[in-house]
């Protein structure tokens, strides 16, 4: 894909789609910064090209880097625009990945219940779902804890019964069996065999949150609080790798609650300009969400902090960009390079 990508001879299509496939694969390896640069090379080309059914997958692969790496507005803005992709079926290659995407970052905005359409549209569709399990080793293990948090106990073993029928299928591929290792062992509770998941999964990043989950079974029984605080410190370190600064944090915060406090948390990503210039990357994190309407206790959920963090962090912002309220806030910080469009609110 490399060659073909670099050939001045390819066609649109082929470069376009090689640019793609390498951004899918850098994503799978852990590797965001590579994977933003080629998804949005990949559909610079194709709107030059006039190619605009490559650009839902494009969007994809930028919206859940963003999404992995803590940049809140850029996710808040890819959330409706994939939503519509996937509902309106504006995309032909990967109609199951763009609602699976978007249902992801509406969630994250919202909670399951602004996402449960695309949830359930997924798993009640049999091409769809199969499509998506076939595709992404993370979507199994995610939907079921939708569908869970959603209530809907039947969807959530639909999805382990799809990701354990294609496993049967394809005992040569060991993504897909980690896959349906953990999705099971959720359903089950069953810490060990989640365990098991995040040995077996290739992907740093579905390797690191099946460790998460196992920690959470864990830390929920006494006995087992070593056992939880390893897990927990196994999903850190594995996040991290992968450049997924918001969930190493939200795991060091389980690791907080159990007594354990890790060194230097990972960095959200940040923006530049001349108004941002001197805010950490955490403040410009909780910059991006005030300015889009969210409270101090909406904004500590999606960045794993206190309530009273956010409003420590939002003085010292204030002061280093000169404004006194939060309408001042969000009109300074649509002029910041990057920063999410004034206007831009929570739902």
């Amino acid at each position: 894909m490399d060659e073909l990508s670099a050939r001045s001879d390819a066609d649109g299509g082929t470069a376009v789609a090689s640019l793609l496939g390498a951004a899918d694969l850098a994503f799978a390896r852990g590797d965001t910064s590579a994977a933003v640069d080629l998804a949005a090379r990949g559909a610079d080309r194709a709107r030059r090209a006039g190619l605009h059914g490559f650009l839902p997958d494009a969007h994809t692969v930028l919206a859940l880097s963003a999404l992995r790496q803590g940049d809140m507005s850029v996710s808040a803005q890819f959330a409706d625009q994939l939503r519509d992709y996937a509902l309106l079926g504006r995309t032909a290659h990967g109609p199951s990945q763009c609602a699976w995407a978007a249902a992801q970052l509406l969630e994250v905005r919202g909670g399951p219940a602004s996402a449960a359409q695309l949830i359930a549209g997924i798993a009640t569709d049999d091409r769809l779902l199969l499509e998506l399990l076939t595709s992404q080793p993370t979507a199994a293990a995610w939907l079921v804890r939708a569908t869970r948090k959603l209530g809907d106990e039947v969807l959530a073993r639909r999805v382990v019964a799809g990701a354990g029928a294609l496993a049967v299928r394809n005992p040569g591929l060991c993504s897909v069996g980690a896959a349906a290792g953990h999705a099971a062992g959720l359903l089950d509770g069953d810490p060990d065999g989640v365990l098991a998941a995040a040995a077996a999964h290739q992907d740093p990043w579905a390797a690191a949150s099946a460790a998460e989950d196992a920690g959470k079974f864990l830390a929920a029984r006494p006995a087992e609080r070593q056992r939880a605080v390893e897990a927990f410190e196994s999903a850190a370190d594995g996040y991290a790798g992968a450049g997924a600064p918001r969930d190493a944090r939200r795991v060091a915060s389980r690791l907080r609650a159990l007594g354990v406090r890790r060194g230097r948390h990972p960095q959200y990503a940040g923006r530049s300009g001349p108004d941002a210039g001197t805010l950490t990357n955490t403040e410009a994190a909780v910059a991006e969400l005030v300015s889009q309407g969210f409270t101090n206790s909406q904004v500590g959920e999606r960045l794993f902090i206190s309530g009273h963090t956010v409003a420590f962090h939002l003085k010292k912002i204030f002061r280093k960009m000169d404004v006194a309220s939060r309408v001042e806030l969000t009109r300074a910080w649509s002029r910041v390079p990057g920063a999410s469009p004034e206007g831009a609110r929570a739902s």
